[in-house]
Parts: C-alpha cells; sequence; structure tokens
C-alpha cells in the first residue's frame, strides 16, 4: 500500500523548487567556470609574453596580470556565495512553513565586480596610452 503525502501538490512543488535551485546552481557554476577560466587565460598570454621579451620590463603586463587574477577572485568569490546561496534554498524547501524572503541578488553583485574591473582596466589603458 502506498502512502501518499498530506498534500501532494505542495510535495510536487517542493520538487519543482529544488530542482530549480539545481538548476540555477549549475548555471552559476558555469558562469564562475568562465569567468576563472578567462582571468587564467589572461594570465597565461601575460605570462607568455613575458618570457618572449625576458630583456624588457612590460608595465602594462602588471596591469593585464592584476585584472586576470581580480576574474579568477571573482569566479571563485561567486562561486562560494551561489553554494551557500543554493544550502539556504534547500532548507528553507525543506521547511513546512516556507515563505519568501527576498535577498540579495548574486547576479548583480557579480555584475558590480565585472564592472569595477572593466572600469580599472579601461582606465589602466587609457593612461598607458595617454603617457608618454
Amino acid at each position: 500500500m502506498s502512502r501518499l503525502p498530506k498534500n501532494l501538490a505542495n510535495e510536487l512543488a517542493k520538487e519543482r523548487n529544488r530542482e530549480a535551485a539545481e538548476r540555477t546552481l549549475l548555471a552559476w557554476i558555469r558562469t564562475c567556470l568562465t569567468l576563472i577560466s578567462f582571468g587564467f587565460g589572461i594570465d597565461r598570454i601575460v605570462e607568455a609574453l613575458r618570457d618572449r621579451q625576458p630583456g624588457q620590463a612590460i608595465d602594462s603586463l602588471h596591469l593585464s596580470r592584476t585584472i586576470g587574477l581580480a576574474f579568477i577572485a571573482v569566479g571563485t568569490f561567486a562561486m562560494l556565495a551561489a553554494m551557500q546561496e543554493h544550502r539556504q534554498i534547500l532548507q528553507r524547501i525543506r521547511q513546512d512553513d516556507y515563505t519568501y524572503a527576498p535577498g540579495r541578488s548574486l547576479g548583480l553583485l557579480v555584475a558590480i565586480a565585472l564592472v569595477v574591473i572593466g572600469g580599472v582596466a579601461f582606465v589602466g589603458i587609457i593612461v598607458k596610452a595617454v603617457s608618454p
């Protein structure tokens, strides 16, 4: 004899919410992996350029390496935040008295960090182009 839950509609809704949380976490994993890979790629290009011209000090490569490391840091911290957010969502779904609680937007925080990195890169390139 099968035992049906008290309210099948509520249980199915919880399952859909859990699956949506899983899809969201997977999307964040892809986004963070892209950020980390992009930062690593920038760093490898800078390293290759330094190896190609060993006797010359290239100042603009320092900025590029810093920007590459910033992408890696943003990707890593976004991954940690996504994991924490996922854990919290699963805990709230398990509760019987689930209520919507608006919170911070992880996407907005990552977007702000990328705007800052882009702004620093833009200013650094402009300053380097104008200076003799």
